[in-house]
């Protein structure tokens, strides 16, 4: 049986087609949430998706956090259900707390939108498992407000738990600095370019790997990305283990 999976549209979302498509593209039979629908209609896994969620008025994803269908995704994301945030979708989940930490204006104070390079520094995770190699992806962006921040005390927490999933790199696969290197767009801090929370199951990325699922797009990087979140959303369907690796004690609970 195909997976179900819910991609939510916000007033605003300009992405869920592409990650509708994505998805079927990965195998999953995938299904839009209205953001005023408290339920996720029997999804296996959740996609927030790119876009200006209610337009960004206040700052990105502030206003989104507090709709009716995000009360559902927090009570999902605390049964260990897995949600990806793309984009807006990941400064969405960050505004409900669901991952740490915080994004920021781009270091240009300018709305980027170009294709990058980034690389897993996870393959065991529920959205890296059938990336492969750690080779560069290349993928867009289309943001202003993407430039990660946090702590050092929390920085230093996803370093050792193994909680960033992904980071900005070279071409070639050499890793990005911060400041005015345009292999990190947005100068996120420690290159970040995506991050998953204490229990695994919830992870946002900043590039869209949705729009480069297909080579017709011009690359099909992202594609790798959706297949692993739908084969750990088909195994936990099935109630058969995530291809996911235990995170540290320290790491135990969700944000």
């Amino acid at each position: 049986m195909t997976v179900r999976i819910g991609v939510v549209v916000f007033p605003g979302s300009n992405c869920d087609r592409d990650t509708l498509r994505g998805l079927e593209l990965a195998g999953a039979e995938a299904v839009s949430l209205w953001h005023e629908q408290g339920s996720l209609d029997g999804s296996a896994a959740v996609v927030l998706p790119g876009g200006f969620a209610y337009g960004d008025y206040l700052r990105a994803g502030v206003i989104a956090r507090f709709s009716p269908v995000m009360r559902a995704v927090s009570a999902f994301a605390a049964e260990g259900g897995l949600v990806l945030g793309i984009c807006n979708g990941f400064q969405v989940l960050a505004e409900a707390g669901l991952v740490p930490g915080a994004l920021l204006r781009n270091r240009g104070l300018r709305f980027l939108g170009r294709d990058v390079h980034i690389s897993a520094e996870q393959l065991d995770s529920p959205f890296t498992s059938l990336v492969g190699d750690g080779r560069p992806l290349r993928m867009p962006i289309a943001h202003g407000e993407g430039c990660y921040f946090a702590d050092e005390a929390t920085l230093d927490e996803l370093e050792r738990d193994g909680r960033v999933l992904f980071r900005y790199v070279h071409e070639d696969g050499t890793p990005a600095g911060v400041d005015a290197d345009p292999a990190n767009p947005n100068g996120s801090l420690r290159a970040i370019a995506g991050v998953r929370n204490a229990r695994g199951n919830v992870a946002g990325l900043m590039p869209h790997p949705e729009r480069a699922s297909d080579r017709l797009l011009g690359s099909d990087d992202g594609l790798p990305i959706l297949r692993s979140l739908v084969d750990a959303a088909s195994r936990a369907n099935r109630g058969a283990p995530a291809r996911v690796a235990t995170l540290a004690p320290a790491a135990a609970g969700i944000r």
